[in-house]
């Protein structure tokens, strides 16, 4: 993605975050005619080491997806985490525009299908773990019968993250917009709340916590 070095995110720590707060993420690769093939899908990030990162997730058999990656196994990943609009009004002067504030997580990977049942029923219990632990139980107690059917119904995959771009565009830098920035965020929607919890981390609101 195009990234100005005022808000490239070297840091792993902090596409992690990204990736584990928001994880519906969109799957990115080229169909067998040679055009992008998107689709829309939640991921567990397995951390395995800190430069091995793997993106964890399964789609419905009937997608044709799973085929394109068991062909052309390399892909695309993007996170896309809070975003909002910026109004000029946080400037002391006129001679201003608008813009969007946001951060986003593009991942370059290698796919590795899983498709064995044993295999498939691990890696929903990894999904589970994250999102509805107190599943677990219900999901053991339909019998092996019924998980076999709905296991049969989906394909796995594994999402080796080989590249890694991460981007936090929120006007670093423009200091003299951060104060009312943070005033603005901080009473906003859910998103621009949490892009003023973002700046705080980043040590943009000082001016505005002192007044």
């Amino acid at each position: 993605m195009y990234m100005p070095p005022q808000f490239n995110v070297t840091d792993r720590r902090a596409a992690a975050r990204l990736m584990r707060e928001h994880p519906f993420a969109s799957l990115i690769s080229n169909d067998d005619d040679g055009l992008p093939s998107i689709t829309h899908l939640p991921l567990v990030l397995d951390e395995r080491g800190p430069d091995d990162l793997v993106l964890l997730g399964h789609c419905a058999k009937p997608n044709p997806h799973w085929r394109y990656l068991r062909d052309r196994p390399r892909a695309v990943v993007t996170f896309l985490g809070p975003h909002a609009y910026l109004s000029p009004t946080v400037y002391p002067d006129l001679a201003r525009v608008p813009t969007w504030n946001y951060l986003a997580v593009h991942c370059t990977v290698e796919a590795e299908l899983i498709e064995t049942p044993e295999a498939k029923d691990a890696l929903l219990k990894r999904l589970i773990a994250q999102h509805e632990p107190a599943y677990a139980q219900q999901w053991r107690d339909l019998g092996q019968d019924f998980q076999l059917k709905m296991l049969n119904g989906i394909v796995g995959f594994a999402l080796r993250v080989t590249a890694l771009q991460c981007k936090i565009k929120l006007n670093q830098h423009r200091k003299e917009s951060h104060a009312a920035m943070f005033a603005t965020y901080g009473a906003g929607s859910p998103d621009e709340r949490a892009l003023a919890g973002w700046m705080r981390e980043l040590g943009m609101a000082g001016a505005a916590e002192e007044a």
